[in-house]
């Protein structure tokens, strides 16, 4: 899927006169077949010589490999490849191939962005960039990195609009059929599970809590259920967890409340109250800067009309 983006995208960006404006060609290393993790084989006609004229360059998503995630650094032919892209040739990475960028140093003192999943190993790897794990996709000019999967269409939906403007984008999306500008960020789609560790001495206080997000919580509260002053238990709740308790419990409130847009008909003014932030209003102003859309909108992405999509059969499936 990600491998074809780029042309799905591109190729759909006509001039006037119907005209394709970019030529997108696909070449691996040495020319050589490239086997996904999905069961097939990707054969392609050119080899890494073409990356000495291009003025674009994708890199698909692929799997880091057990040699650049020990040392940070890429393996002797990837190096020799990155090698022959010119010093202005835009590069864009698709997932986690932002590892490969990184590891080449493209990424130094920039700001980034990989599939969620991974931003923390990402930033243990590489400490010199600013991974940005809420974003769909991050645009430094010349360098481009895009989160997981489907977030590649909304990048070079945006780089068609860069190239030749928002007529031109619009049409394209209109033809891939996908939305020419999309709400919100990945962080919408962020698990955040909850703790299991029963033997920490904060997580009898966390189970309590998660049952009483309706109720005006303080850090008084949590600290006098874990029999402990303030001081203490905030230590030891950031030791364990690794945010402060009112972060944390802000951040379980919104995972109630999109648990409960996603399940549930409750009006957006009853989640609020049940959830703990008292009005609509709250609520709203905390979904957009945690993930940047609304209450409302969030439902609609997530939720979608009953029934939607039953008629489509799935190719191959058993």
């Amino acid at each position: 899927m990600d491998l074809g983006i780029p042309a799905r995208v591109l190729n759909e960006a006509l001039d006037p006169a119907g005209a394709r404006l970019y030529s997108v060609t696909t070449c691996s290393l040495g020319g050589r077949p490239v086997r996904t993790n999905e069961g097939f084989r990707i054969v392609v006609d050119e080899d890494e010589s073409l990356l000495d004229d291009a003025d674009t360059v994708v890199i698909a998503t692929q799997e880091p490999g057990e040699h650049l995630l020990a040392t940070g650094e890429l393996p002797t032919p990837l190096a020799a490849a990155f090698d022959r892209i010119g010093p202005g040739t835009r590069i864009v990475s698709l997932c986690t191939s932002s590892f490969l960028l990184a590891a080449a140093g493209l990424l130094d003192g920039l700001r980034a962005t990989t599939h969620w999943a991974l931003c923390e190993r990402f930033t243990r790897l590489f400490p010199d960039v600013e991974v940005d794990p809420d974003v769909l996709f991050v645009d430094n000019g010349r360098i481009l990195t895009a989160a997981g999967g489907a977030a590649g269409l909304d990048l070079f939906v945006h780089l068609v609009r860069s190239d030749h403007g928002t007529a031109v984008a619009t049409s394209a999306a209109r033809r891939c059929v996908v939305a020419p500008w999309r709400e919100g960020g990945q962080a919408q789609f962020i698990e955040h599970p909850v703790p299991e560790e029963a033997g920490r001495s904060t997580s009898a206080t966390r189970q309590w809590a998660l049952t009483r997000l309706a109720e005006p919580l303080t850090l008084r509260d949590l600290a006098r259920h874990a029999h402990m002053s303030e001081r203490t238990f905030t230590r030891r709740f950031r030791a364990e967890v690794g945010t402060s308790p009112l972060q944390w419990l802000l951040q379980s409130r919104l995972t109630q409340a999109r648990t409960m847009l996603e399940s549930s008909d409750l009006t957006v003014a009853r989640i609020a109250t049940l959830c703990g932030f008292g009005d609509p209003v709250a609520l709203r102003k905390h979904f957009h800067n945690h993930l940047g859309l609304s209450p409302q909108t969030y439902r609609r992405t997530h939720r979608g009309p009953e029934g939607a999509g039953v008629d489509a059969a799935a190719a191959g499936t058993r």
